[in-house]
């Protein structure tokens, strides 16, 4: 089988699941309320929060959460089914092992996140798990994967675009705990009808390229895959959404898209590191306005530098509808997934 069709097949799979299991899960997240029960009132630092509150009011419109089952059910169901073809099985334990696992640990932790946080009252951005317990599961997972890189598979290099491979030892260990911390706060950027679907598809493809590039076939089908659930999720969630990602979906999509970033870096002799901030730069630039929001407002006396954080609600503070960020959203970040795609490409 050509290898463009080991990509192509995937994608298409999942999509079709996607597709097919929403009906049922629609149905039994609005026949279980499975909703918040209030909005927003408080920031990531505990003080009360009235803007946010205003732009928070679609959470009251009894949407369900728990949308990201899509992505990561999909991507179950596709791997299940194509296991059964020898040429289209996509699960491995060099390639595909690791970023399924975090894929799938990450949508249960958050799935039970959104569950908690349906069946209760809710006053600060903190869901059902509070922001340090769920920070202390990723903790874990990159610890496990850092041992996994480090002692399993013997890496110890960080791939410098344009300046080759560099041995930094046992500080690949630390530095992939940061990079995966670092990338799941940056799942705060879900919060628009379609914004961080929109948002993930463009990283996931970009990596699926640059995997396929590097010969890591297993690897690019199953971000293929990814990218079929998420597009599927999104077909529900374009405003008005029929329901949200949330944690189930952010937190698993996070921490794969960290573990991808190691796998298609020096291991495979490929830039994927260091161009993560280029290729997700919506994901990272959110995470830095919420950072400089909370250190203004701690060391400036409680002046802001944003009119609320994280900054697609700044945008939608200054008065640009939801649908006008979330699309822009969505062209900044094709722009800077090829920029990103063509420095891994061709940095040298």
């Amino acid at each position: 089988m050509p290898e463009i069709f080991k990509i192509f097949i995937p994608f298409v799979a999942a999509f079709a699941a996607g597709m097919a299991i929403t009906p049922a899960l629609a149905h039994y997240l609005y026949k279980h309320e499975m909703w918040k029960k209030t909005s927003v009132r408080k920031a990531v630092d505990g003080r009360e929060a009235p803007i946010s509150q205003s732009l928070h009011r679609d959470e009251e419109k009894n949407v369900p959460r728990m949308g990201g089952i899509v992505i990561w059910g999909s991507v179950a169901i596709t791997a299940v089914i194509l296991a059964s073809f020898g040429e289209s099985n996509f699960v491995s334990r060099a390639q595909t092992w690791l970023p399924l696992f975090a894929l799938f640990i990450g949508g249960l932790i958050g799935l039970l996140d959104d569950y908690l946080d349906t069946k209760g009252s809710v006053d600060h951005i903190a869901g059902g798990l509070s922001l340090k317990k769920r920070l202390l599961v990723v903790f874990g997972m990159s610890i496990v994967g850092a041992w996994w890189f480090y002692y399993k598979l013997g890496v110890d290099l960080l791939s410098v675009p344009f300046a080759g491979a560099v041995d930094i030892g046992i500080f690949f260990i630390p530095l992939f705990i940061a990079v995966m911390l670092a990338v799941y706060a940056s799942g705060v950027i879900d919060g628009l009808d379609g914004l961080a679907g929109g948002v993930f598809a463009s990283a996931f493809f970009a990596y699926a390229i640059i995997a396929f590039s590097l010969g890591l076939f297993d690897l690019a089908a199953m971000n293929a895959a990814i990218v079929g659930g998420i597009l599927a999720f999104l077909w529900y969630n374009i405003p008005p959404a029929r329901f949200y990602m949330s944690e189930t979906g952010t937190m698993g999509l996070t921490v794969t898209l960290a573990v991808v970033a190691f796998l298609t870096d020096a291991h495979a002799e490929g830039r994927g590191v260091l161009v993560l901030p280029i290729i997700a730069f919506p994901l990272f630039i959110t995470l830095i306005s919420v950072i400089l929001q909370v250190l203004s407002k701690k060391f400036r006396n409680g002046k802001k530098v944003f009119l609320v954080a994280p900054l697609h609600h700044h945008f939608e503070a200054i008065g640009w509808p939801a649908y006008k960020v979330t699309m822009r959203y969505w062209v900044i970040s094709a722009v800077f997934a090829v920029v990103g795609l063509a420095i891994a490409l061709f940095g040298v």
